[in-house]
């Protein structure tokens, strides 16, 4: 486990692009937490569910070896980063001058200071309405067409708090081809939404 004040279980730290969204193709640092109990069954990260597992690590290390990656995006993900009050790391980093991206599914309540962050609903689990306002990016997961009417759920809760938040459609990896037209025609007549791939998958990069 790893103490920053209070104790957050840490599955990895790595060096990355980001892969999705808005920022793909620009160089990360990534902290993936531990612990998540959504379950997703497309999930990439299925060991990051288990919450009594992680790495020893101590935040001024992982200060040291963000520094040393010379990057300005640092992006917290999981697992589920918001079972973790993350005020504390937050307040760490950014004393440094980086910009925090978070990734959630948002069920949780908001914790932490971000520059960034990315909001994948999940239907398992719905967000809470209080993350809508402070989304920057709105990514849905498709999977099958009634992930589309999510999708359009999703975006009238967002059109309630936030009109500037992107909106991204992104095919889950195992259906890309399977769901390319029922994506393209959504898209089409939902001008709002864009596509999303996952770049580092194509790349088979973490």
């Amino acid at each position: 486990f790893i103490y920053f004040y209070q104790m957050i279980p840490i599955k990895e730290t790595f060096l990355s692009f980001q892969g999705e969204g808005y920022f793909a193709g620009q160089a990360s640092y990534f902290i993936r937490t531990q612990g998540c109990d959504i379950g997703c069954h497309w999930c990439d990260e299925p060991a990051s569910w288990e919450f009594k597992s992680g790495i020893n690590q101590s935040l001024s290390n992982i200060l040291k070896d963000i520094k040393k990656s010379n990057v300005k995006n640092v992006i917290v993900t999981g697992g589920e980063p918001l079972i973790h009050d993350l005020s504390n790391l937050t307040n760490e980093i950014s004393k440094n001058n980086f910009s925090l991206h978070l990734e959630t599914s948002g069920s949780y309540a908001l914790t932490g200071n971000w520059n960034w962050i990315t909001l994948s609903p999940k239907k398992i689990r719905p967000p809470l309405k209080s993350i809508y306002s402070h989304t920057s990016e709105l990514k849905v997961v498709i999977y099958n067409n009634k992930d589309f009417e999510w999708a359009l759920e999703q975006e009238r809760n967002i059109s309630k708090f936030n009109n500037d938040c992107l909106l991204y459609l992104q095919p889950e990896w195992s259906r890309k081809e399977i769901m390319q037209q029922q994506i393209l025609d959504f898209i089409s007549k939902n001008p709002r939404w864009k596509l999303s791939l996952q770049m580092h998958k194509y790349l088979n990069v973490k």
